[in-house]
């Protein structure tokens, strides 16, 4: 086996390859190249690198890794991507596969990192030697199994109780909800620059950091659901009060799979009525009735997400070291940075 490295602008010549390792394997849609090639293009600094390793002619992995720090090499990871960009055949050894990439990059780094894997679609490795995991964040699902009326009478009473009172009390104030579902390609830029204005009028709008048609995030939005929409990958969901726009969520979707990558909602809405709860308890009840099996959020557990399941599994970074030495020294600056009497976060050994 050997890793062969190219610029990853050049990411399009090489994304057949990637298509095919990607439908052999199954593999998410946050893993597409639909999915994939936008981050690069709206996102990358320019020193990103495409790894291939093949065995025999035949494509066993592919990742977009770049340099993160001196000595140290990473996967990409913009905030828009809710896993790393590691995409490899199940039945190769992630380790063996890591450490020779580590070997072949340039500038004989000292560790390479595998950023935010999930447990789900990576098995989670051991530490040893040369491979320190690290927990990144707890992340929830629902598994659409059974009837939606099971799993919604397993919810607490409360938040049952809670929607039910918000119908009742839409209805004796004549307001009728809506949920309306675009998969159209033609939809997308439509549905990016809704859910902009949603976000422009609340806490991130005054952050700077809202989804907006004319920045990088929407226009990397945008391209991505068009992509994924024109395969019938893509879904975007949105709720009304009457004529009045209240949540949305933006999604994409594989073969059993849903994954609600971004929600929004209108924050003008009285604070006693959650339109985003609402359109996610219709939403799901839908789902609980089509091809799907797995919901999925990938967000960092919320207060919400307790109520709505109980399945949660802890995604993790690993690094890869090129010496034992090195391994230890970090394990043991982290050890001392959680101490009691120092600062309780992170060294700039870990990810």
């Amino acid at each position: 086996m050997s890793w062969t490295l190219t610029p990853a602008r050049e990411f399009a010549r090489h994304a057949g390859e990637w298509d095919r390792l990607h439908a052999a394997q199954h593999a998410a849609s946050l893993l597409a190249v639909d999915f994939v090639a936008p981050l690069i293009e709206t996102f990358g600094r320019g020193d990103e690198l495409l790894a291939c390793l093949r065995e025999g002619g035949r494509v066993r992995a592919m990742a977009i890794v770049r340099p993160s720090r001196r000595g140290a090499w990473s996967t990409f990871q913009p905030a828009q991507a809710p896993v790393g960009l590691w995409l490899q055949d199940a039945s190769l050894d992630t380790a063996a596969a890591a450490r020779s990439l580590l070997g072949a990059l340039p500038g004989f780094p000292l560790l390479l990192a595998l950023t935010q894997m999930d447990p789900q679609l990576s098995p989670r490795p051991h530490d040893g030697p040369l491979v320190r995991t690290l927990d990144y964040i707890d992340t929830a699902r629902v598994t659409l199994a059974g009837s939606f009326d099971d799993y919604w009478n397993a919810r607490g009473k409360n938040l049952r109780g809670n929607l039910k009172k918000q119908r009742a009390r839409l209805e004796r104030e004549g307001v009728i909800t809506r949920m309306v579902v675009d998969r159209s390609p033609s939809a997308m830029a439509q549905a990016v620059a809704d859910y902009g204005r949603l976000e422009t009028t609340g806490w991130k709008g005054g952050e700077g950091t809202a989804v907006s048609s004319e920045n990088a995030q929407g226009r990397y939005y945008r391209a991505m659901l068009e992509g994924m929409a024109a395969r019938d990958a893509a879904s975007v969901y949105r709720y009304y009060f009457g004529e009045q726009l209240v949540a949305m969520d933006l999604c994409v979707e594989d073969g059993d799979s849903i994954v609600v990558l971004k929600t929004a909602y209108d924050e003008s809405v009285p604070s006693n009525l959650s339109p985003t709860l609402l359109m996610r308890e219709e939403a799901t009840r839908t789902l609980f009735d089509g091809r799907f099996t797995r919901l999925e959020f990938y967000g960092r557990v919320m207060e919400w997400h307790t109520r709505w399941t109980e399945e949660v599994r802890t995604m993790y970074h690993v690094n890869y070291y090129r010496w034992p030495g090195l391994a230890r020294l970090h394990a043991l600056l982290d050890a001392r940075s959680a101490a009691p009497s120092r600062p309780a976060h992170p060294t700039t050994t870990s990810l």
